[in-house]
């Protein structure tokens, strides 16, 4: 599978704000500084490092001095390794750099219920867990505490990063986009808002994009059948283009190159009749605006 070159052209100078690369606690296709290369040789800008379990902006650090040129940045997700809603974190992540903070994700109160739809195949993260509950680490999930998530968001607020939902229930989510803007944030971007633990029904995202949040697409979970191309198509046109982002979350060994992913995903969007300028808002302009390029 390979991308046209008309999608090649139309994505060049976008971010990937949402990729899994090696060193990883599960095993990735690519590492971060050979993907910075292969994003150097495709005309990309950069991309986020996520990681699950460590925070990421002193490593991105690293690999933009190792490949001068890509804009590589950090992130940090709000799980159990890093505290959890530890505010502390949030203000050490900023200060080394980091873009984006994700509310928790494999260790969300969602992802621990045994309620609501699940994919079919499971991530490997959640093997990860059963490992580390199996040594004797395992955690309790980090609960949306309102005091501590209020001090996260006036961390993330007071250094401009952006907030994204992470792997929240879609209660949670219009709660915290409605709070996070309240509290001064001003770029809250919905994690894979169509993803089975998220299930945010598309009326729901038209209100969430018109309160101001960034409705993230991700590539991965498409491609593997987690969701569809055709609720995807149609939570876009709902929404429109200019609300939302397209990233890949891709990285995992069975899965399409991760330098691919985001022209992969501007051909599926113009076989399905959106335009260039469309495409390239998703791809480009939306994700430079977060990446603060």
């Amino acid at each position: 599978m390979q991308p046209t070159d008309r999608a090649r052209d139309l994505v060049r100078g976008a971010y990937d704000l949402h990729v899994h690369v090696e060193p990883d606690l599960a095993k990735r296709r690519i590492d971060d500084v050979d993907l910075a290369h292969r994003f150097a040789e495709l005309g990309l800008a950069g991309f986020v490092l996520k990681s699950h379990y460590a925070p990421t902006a002193e490593r991105a650090a690293v690999v933009r001095r190792a490949v001068p040129g890509i804009d590589v940045l950090g992130a940090i997700a709000l799980n159990a390794g890093v505290g959890g809603l530890n505010a502390q974190a949030v203000e050490i992540a900023a200060r080394s750099g980091a873009r984006i903070v994700w509310l928790p994700t494999v260790d969300s109160e969602n992802e621990a219920s045994e309620e609501g739809p699940k994919p079919a195949k499971q991530p490997i993260w959640r093997t990860i867990q059963e490992e580390f509950i199996a040594a004797g680490v395992g955690t309790p999930p980090v609960a949306l505490e309102s005091d501590a998530l209020a001090k996260v968001l006036a961390v993330v607020a007071r250094h401009d990063l952006v907030l994204a939902t992470g792997h929240l229930a879609r209660e949670e989510i219009v709660s915290v986009v409605n709070t996070a803007f309240s509290s001064g944030v001003q770029h809250v971007m919905v994690t894979h808002p169509d993803y089975p633990t998220q299930g945010v029904p598309v009326a729901d995202q038209v209100e969430l994009a018109a309160r101001g949040a960034i409705l993230e697409r991700c590539f991965a979970p498409i491609h593997s059948g987690k969701v569809t191309w055709e609720a995807t198509f149609e939570a876009i046109r709902a929404t429109g283009a200019e609300n939302n982002v397209i990233s890949t979350d891709l990285g995992q060994p069975a899965n399409p190159p991760v330098e691919d992913g985001i022209a992969l995903f501007a051909d599926k969007l113009l076989e399905a009749g959106f335009s260039d300028d469309e495409v390239r808002t998703m791809a480009v302009t939306n994700t430079r605006m977060l990446a603060d390029a």
